[in-house]
C-alpha cells in the first residue's frame, strides 16, 4: 500500500516539474483568464468556443496552447483587442502583472479608442419601456405620432 502511495507522489512530483519545464506554453483559456480579459476561465472557455477568441487568424478551442509571440484576437461586445503574447503565467495576479503578459497593437488601440467614442456619441434610451406606459408617457407618444418630426 505505501509503494502505491510512493509511486503517485512520484508521478504528481514528475508532473509539477514537466509544467515548470515548458514555461513558455499554457491553454488558451488560462492564459486569457491569467491575463485577466475574463473573470473566470469558463466564461474564457465559452467566448473561445464561440469564436470571440482566434489565435494567429484561426478559430480555436480553449484546450489549444498558447507560446510567446502568438497574436490572439479577444472581441468582447463592441470592443476587440489584437494583441501578442509577452509572458505565460499561471496564476492571476494583479492587473499590472497581467499587463506584462500581453502587448496591444497601435492599430487595434486606435480601433477600440474610436469604438468607445462610438459608444459615447450614441444616445442612450430615453425611458425603461417595462410595463404599461403611464400617463405621461402615453400623452409624450400621442404628441409625437400624430404631428411627426
Amino acid at each position: 500500500m505505501k509503494l502505491g502511495c510512493a509511486t503517485f507522489r512520484g508521478r504528481k512530483n514528475k508532473r509539477v516539474m514537466d509544467d515548470d519545464a515548458d514555461n513558455d506554453e499554457i491553454r488558451l483559456d488560462k492564459w486569457l483568464w491569467a491575463a485577466r480579459f475574463f473573470k473566470t476561465r469558463s466564461l474564457a472557455a465559452e467566448a473561445i468556443a464561440g469564436g470571440k477568441v482566434a489565435i494567429n487568424g484561426d478559430r480555436t478551442k480553449p484546450s489549444r496552447v498558447v507560446r510567446l509571440g502568438d497574436t490572439l484576437c479577444v472581441r468582447r461586445g463592441f470592443y476587440q483587442w489584437t494583441i501578442i503574447v509577452k509572458n505565460v503565467s499561471r496564476l492571476r495576479g494583479p492587473a499590472q502583472a497581467a499587463q506584462l503578459l500581453f502587448e496591444e497593437t497601435e492599430n487595434s488601440q486606435r480601433n477600440r479608442e474610436a469604438a468607445m467614442a462610438q459608444l459615447k456619441l450614441e444616445r442612450p434610451p430615453e425611458f425603461d419601456t417595462t410595463g404599461r406606459p403611464s400617463k405621461r408617457d402615453r400623452r409624450e407618444i400621442a404628441k409625437f405620432t400624430k404631428r411627426g418630426w
